[in-house]
């Protein structure tokens, strides 16, 4: 079951004097999820953009193990920026850029991405515990801008809690979906086929399904 549910920095966790913010998720789910990422990116080269990159943990800990991949973070909270910008500064890998302050519900995402500051067509989009945490419009603005900008054979991998027709995976998922739309109604679990159909209407495709700890999922998608 995802954790995030309130902004880094602000969910009573000790922060970093240099900024750094720590998500106890990220040590239970970094190694499974880049055993996923690492069957795409293994043996390539170009640049890889993290959608909504939080505390700047798992881009850090991707980008050490593909110095041949310039990974882009970005995030929209100001203190998710600072904390991305620390580990960065910790980690002194010349493959972690600066990060990008991206708003998923603008299909045009940023400025940067056109304007030559950012990276080219994307080899891979990662994003992680987002979808479910916000409105439907940061799904259909995240699709639009991956459909955009990913290169031919691209890919964009959503990792987070997924309903299969309907029908939750776990009951603590459906325990989690509720204090969700409680908390917002714009908020919850988003089902396969509903995150199928957006992908579909941008061009793109369900490629793989892999199961992921804590009844978890792994959706990748690419080009039609």
């Amino acid at each position: 079951m995802a954790e995030y549910v309130v902004e880094f920095g602000k969910d009573g966790r000790p922060v970093e004097p240099d900024g750094r913010l720590d998500a106890p998720a990220f040590h239970r789910n970094h190694q499974s999820i880049w055993a996923v990422l690492e069957k795409f990116l293994k043996g390539k080269s170009g640049d890889v953009l993290e959608a909504g990159s939080g505390t700047g943990q798992h881009v850090t800990d991707f980008a050490r193990q593909t110095p041949e991949i310039t990974w882009w973070p970005s995030d929209l909270y100001d203190a998710h920026l600072k904390s991305i910008n620390a580990w960065r500064a910790h980690a002194r890998l010349p493959n972690i850029r600066a990060p990008l302050r991206i708003d998923l519900s603008d299909p045009a995402w940023c400025a940067a991405m056109h304007d030559g500051n950012g990276p080219g067509p994307l080899l891979a989009v990662f994003c992680a515990n987002v979808i479910h945490i916000a409105p439907w419009r940061v799904a259909e603005g995240l699709f639009a801008g991956a459909a955009r900008f990913l290169q031919a054979d691209g890919r964009l991998f959503l990792y987070g809690p997924f309903k299969r027709d309907g029908k939750h995976t776990a009951p603590s998922n459906a325990v989690f979906d509720s204090s969700l739309r409680d908390n917002d109604p714009e908020w919850g679990v988003r089902d396969i086929a509903d995150v199928k159909a957006l992908a579909e209407s941008v061009g793109l495709k369900l490629a793989e399904i892999a199961e992921m700890p804590a009844n978890n999922l792994i959706l990748a998608f690419e080009r039609r």
